[in-house]
C-alpha cells in the first residue's frame, strides 16, 4: 500500500467526523484512536488497503448515524461488506438486544465469514484487549464496571473471538498475538481480582 492514499485519507476523515463526539469507554481518550489502531494493526500485518480502510470504518455504522449505503457509495462493495460483517446488531423491534445474543451473532458471523473478516475482528479485539489490560493495570478492577458483563464473560468472549480467528487464519501472526493478549488479560484479571 502506498504511504498515502486519497481513499484512506477520506476514510480517516469520515471516521474522525463520525466519532468526533465519542470517547473510549470510561476514558477521556477520543474514540477515533481505536479505529486508527485497528487500521495500523492490519497494515502492520501486511493486509491491503481495503481492509485497512474497513478498519478505520468498522464502528462507524454500529456507533454513529452513518448508513452502510454511504460506506458502499464512497468506498465500494468490498469495504462495505467488511464493515457490515463487523457491525453488531444492537436493537431489534425497538428493543435493545441482550449482550449474549449480540455477541453470539458476532461469533457466528466470524465463523461463517472469510479470513478478511477474521483479520478485521482480530485487530479490533487485539486493540480492545490490550487497552483493557492497560486500564486494569492503571485503574484496577473498577474498570469492569464499564462493561455490561464482568471479567469472566468478557474474557471468555475475547477467547472465543481468538478461537474463531485461529480457525480462519491458522498460525498467522495476528492470531498468535491475539491469543497472547487474551492470555495476558486473563492473567492480569486474576492478579487484580474481581471488580
Amino acid at each position: 500500500m502506498p504511504a498515502y492514499s486519497q481513499r484512506y485519507d477520506a476514510a480517516l476523515a469520515l471516521a474522525a467526523r463520525a466519532h468526533r463526539a465519542q470517547l473510549r469507554k470510561g476514558t477521556d481518550l477520543p474514540y477515533i484512536a481505536h479505529p486508527v489502531h485497528v487500521a495500523l494493526i492490519l497494515e502492520r500485518y501486511g493486509f491491503g488497503e481495503e481492509l485497512a480502510i474497513a478498519g478505520l470504518l468498522h464502528d462507524v455504522v454500529e456507533d454513529t448515524d452513518v448508513p452502510i449505503e454511504r460506506i458502499r457509495d464512497e468506498f465500494g462493495d468490498a469495504v462495505a461488506q467488511l464493515v457490515a460483517a463487523a457491525t453488531e446488531t444492537k436493537r431489534a423491534n425497538g428493543a435493545e438486544l441482550p449482550w449474549e445474543e449480540r455477541k453470539a451473532e458476532k461469533l457466528e458471523r466470524l465463523r461463517t465469514s472469510g479470513p478478511e473478516v477474521a483479520a478485521l475482528k482480530a485487530a479490533d479485539a487485539l486493540h480492545n484487549t490490550r487497552s483493557l489490560i492497560r486500564d486494569l493495570m492503571n485503574e484496577g478492577p473498577a474498570v469492569w464496571a464499564r462493561f455490561k458483563r464482568g471479567p469472566r464473560q468478557s474474557i471468555d468472549y475475547y477467547a472465543a473471538i481468538g478461537a474463531g480467528v485461529r480457525a480462519k487464519l491458522g498460525d498467522h501472526g495476528l492470531a498468535t498475538e491475539l491469543d497472547a493478549a487474551v492470555a495476558d488479560l486473563r492473567r492480569v484479571a486474576e492478579q487484580i481480582g474481581p471488580g
